[in-house]
């Protein structure tokens, strides 16, 4: 499903990028490790018609991926910026071939295609959902439990979560923090929609401690092996009735097309930062609905405005199963858009307003910078 109509060019005048530091409400918990703070790169397009933002999801490390803030940081301003302010005026759907040159950090690349995205749609007073391609005007949602301190903390973390609403739970699991705690949520909860993510944490080895897993009638279990084990994830699935899905192992339309060919996956989370851009994320729906392959959106713990954007992606007709777009509130007591994404009734609007469709809180995002630089043509 290609973008019905492209948005138009738009006179790139310069960029401000921005490193923020954002507490969160709680510290959340993965295989690997613990986050207290949100370190995120915002940008900010400027152009003759209005300014745009986006969002670079890097963390402060690379673990999650080989992408973190300081390298993120270099590149854009040392590489990107640079290639999209010679073009002066600029398509959103050109920013990734002229960034193509540049190998890798399809993070930078997505937060700077999404703030050209932003501004080339707000000149034209259009919705970034319109643009998309959004079927829904909101989007069911649920929420990623970090690794508890024990399985009776976990139960009543889950229980508050079911209670505010949250029609979902995604329990991040490790090796020795997985089938107890996933069995003392199902046994709380009965047959609640329940699926668990691993975060590379194991290796084919581990292959009868995943088996056990399928007791439990899991929606899926996300990214049980290394991002570059597609093989050996291929493997995996044959001997699990659990469905298996890929996140970190898919950073482009040709990666998912050899998962999907090899078997990996039957399931594919799709995160436009780790992808490399909305755009490619439409093109990774189109091809999984296509092959009959459920999508979610995944959630980088974005702030108001990688959380609009992603409401938008997830209202697309493949995104059948409920994805991490929860209320801004599940990360941040302060958020840096003037109406944080809330829950109604278990799911999360899909902004209407132009571009995005939030407006940013200047005094919450100046209150949270902690770098900061402003390159002009």
């Amino acid at each position: 499903m290609p973008v019905a109509r492209p948005a138009a060019s738009v006179a790139l005048e310069g960029f401000e990028l921005r490193v923020l530091q954002i507490p969160l409400v709680a510290p959340f918990t993965t295989s690997f490790g613990t986050e207290t703070v949100r370190e995120v790169i915002i940008a900010r397009a400027l152009t003759a018609d209005g300014d745009g933002w986006g969002e670079i999801v890097t963390g402060a490390a690379p673990l999650y991926s080989s992408e973190y803030t300081q390298g993120a940081w270099d590149v854009a301003l040392r590489w990107l910026v640079p290639a999209l302010l010679d073009r002066h005026s600029l398509a959103p759907e050109t920013v990734a071939e002229t960034l193509r040159p540049f190998v890798g950090h399809r993070m930078a690349k997505a937060g700077l295609e999404l703030a050209v995205l932003d501004a080339a749609l707000r000149a034209e007073g259009r919705p970034l959902g319109e643009y998309l391609g959004a079927v829904r005007d909101r989007v069911p949602s649920g929420v990623s439990v970090g690794i508890q301190r024990d399985r009776e903390t976990l139960v009543e973390v889950v229980r508050a979560y079911l209670d505010e609403g949250y029609v979902r739970i995604k329990l991040k699991i490790k090796p020795g923090r997985d089938i107890a705690e996933t069995a003392a949520v199902r046994d709380a909860f009965g047959g609640i929609p329940l699926q668990v993510d691993a975060n590379s944490a194991y290796t084919l080895a581990d292959l009868d401690s995943l088996a056990e897993l399928d007791r439990f009638d899991l929606l899926l279990i996300e990214q049980p092996l290394q991002e570059d084990d597609i093989v050996d994830h291929a493997t995996l699935a044959r001997h699990l009735r659990t469905p298996v899905c890929l996140d970190e192992s898919i950073v482009s339309h040709k990666a998912a097309a050899d998962a999907l060919a090899l078997g990996a996956a039957s399931v594919i989370n799709i995160k436009a930062g780790r992808v490399g851009g909305y755009l490619e994320a439409i093109a990774i729906h189109d091809l999984c609905r296509d092959a009959g392959i459920p999508v979610w959106c995944g959630g980088m713990l974005e702030t108001g405005i990688g959380r609009a954007a992603n409401a938008a992606l997830a209202a697309l007709p493949g995104f059948t199963l409920t994805g991490d777009v929860s209320a801004s509130n599940r990360f941040y007591t302060r958020d840096i858009v003037t109406e944080p994404a809330v829950l109604e009734d278990g799911h999360v609007r899909v902004p209407t307003g132009h571009g995005i469709g939030v407006e940013i809180d200047p005094i919450a995002l100046e209150d949270f910078t902690v770098a900061r630089e402003t390159v002009r043509r």
